[in-house]
């Protein structure tokens, strides 16, 4: 019997497109129960856990996670505007045991054995998988910037993955003297959450201009362009004076001029023709890579990222191992929750009917990304993905697209309510 839950399910994934309803009519249940490892615990690994099990409930589900509760980074920028606190975006894994019957094991993984199939436990213990799943997440290229590392981000925090770096960078701002500078890095593409930066640098602009107003905020890019650049930059003009002589952000493109050191001690950063900037508050965003446990697996290519099939996002280094999430390169897809959502589902599909022994489905793939300018000021972007005929990820033309530049009047208060909207609504399909 297929439960309400997964009937439900099966309907909303063909109504998406993610799947026809005849090719998963015919699963089969196989002769002993299998077992699936998820390892990683963020939006990616929760949803893909949820989701086998109502495609299939007979499958063993072992989430491995080493925290008992997950702060989302999804709305963590919102923090600095005091929208949020880090309670209001801490998850638990309840629902997925209670619910689900997903069996999490509040552990972190110290390898992977995969000629006996098994996860080793830094109890040392270990877990045999059938199919193994991994939602590392990222992890940092600590030496691309002279002067930096990874202790030195307690001095100037990254805040790239929430929690204790968002708090300390808020702390920071809140206790940055007036008429302070605070410097956000930007990295080169591909990095987690493309907007992100642009969306912080906003919601500091909007604390600072009602409690710091003589601060300057200076964004120092490695890229020639940003997502939405032109909703931010019209965002910035309206409520921060971008473009002006008094403006409180200023962007710098630093493709011709790139970072080439930190002097730690004074807060300094400097370009390769000279231009200093010294910081009161300096948020060094780094480049980076797929976590550690991906790139200790050998799943990783020259990039730092896990290339994968897109139809199954089985790893094309490893048999029985797939990858979501920002490890992995779905590109042109954006690393975001979003996005790490869709891929989840996508491949709980995929693990069902491999396990099955059935076709893979067709595979389609959402991401929608709002960004606050404002907590009253909303700009979206969106796109449907699709393989091609030569089984790449493409973007479906004419599906998505971005908030309209001069839209109706008050269609930035109803991006920011959706905004909201779209955010418990994602944590509570991958954690729920």
């Amino acid at each position: 019997m297929i439960s309400q839950s997964r009937r439900q399910f099966l309907k909303w994934a063909a109504a998406s497109g993610l799947i026809s309803l005849s090719a998963c009519s015919g699963l089969s249940k196989t002769a002993a129960p299998a077992q699936v490892v998820v390892i990683g615990g963020g939006f990616g690994g929760a949803t893909v856990a949820k989701y086998i099990r109502l495609l299939d409930n007979s499958i063993k589900v072992i989430l491995i996670e080493p925290k008992a509760k997950y702060i989302t980074c999804p709305a963590s920028n919102w923090l600095f505007a005091g929208m949020v606190g880090l309670q209001d975006l801490s998850v638990d894994y309840q629902a997925l045991t209670s619910q689900y019957g997903v069996q999490v094991v509040s552990s972190s993984v110290t390898s992977v054995d995969t000629t006996r199939r098994r996860v080793l436990l830094a109890d040392q213990q270990s877990i045999t998988y059938d199919r193994l799943i991994m939602a590392p997440g990222i992890d940092f290229h600590w030496d691309r910037l002279p002067g930096y590392n990874q202790e030195l981000a307690d001095k100037f925090p990254h805040a790239w993955q929430a929690g204790r770096q968002t708090r300390l960078l808020q702390q920071q701002l809140q206790a940055m003297p007036a008429g302070g500078l605070v410097v956000i890095t930007v990295p080169a593409d591909p990095y987690r959450c493309p907007p992100g930066p642009y969306e912080r640098a906003s919601m500091i602009a909007c604390w600072l201009k009602q409690h710091n107003p003589r601060a300057k905020l200076i964004i120092l890019d490695a890229k020639t362009s940003f997502s939405k650049q032109k909703l931010f930059e019209a965002g910035w003009a309206k409520y921060f004076g971008y473009g002006s002589a008094n403006s409180l952000i200023e962007w710098h493109a630093l493709t011709d001029n790139p970072i080439i050191g930190l002097d730690a001690k004074t807060a300094t950063l400097e370009t390769y023709f000279g231009d200093k900037f010294q910081a009161q508050v300096l948020n060094i965003i780094p480049p980076q890579q797929a976590g550690l446990i991906a790139r200790q697996t050998e799943l990783t290519d020259a990039g730092g990222w896990c290339p994968v099939a897109p139809q199954s996002g089985l790893s094309t280094f490893q048999d029985n191992i797939h990858i979501i999430g920002d490890a992995a390169n779905y590109a042109p897809i954006p690393k975001s929750a979003f996005a790490a959502n869709s891929e989840a589902k996508v491949c709980a599909l995929a693990v069902v009917s491999l396990l099955n022994q059935q076709p893979l489905p067709e595979a389609q793939w959402l991401n929608t990304c709002y960004s606050l300018v404002t907590p009253e000021h909303g700009i979206s972007v969106a796109g449907v993905y699709q393989l091609s005929t030569e089984r790449k990820i493409a973007a479906v033309p004419s599906a998505g697209g971005v908030s309209a530049l001069n839209g109706i009047s008050n269609q930035p208060q109803l991006e920011a309510n959706y905004a909201k909207s779209v955010y418990r609504s994602l944590v509570a399909d991958s954690f729920a």
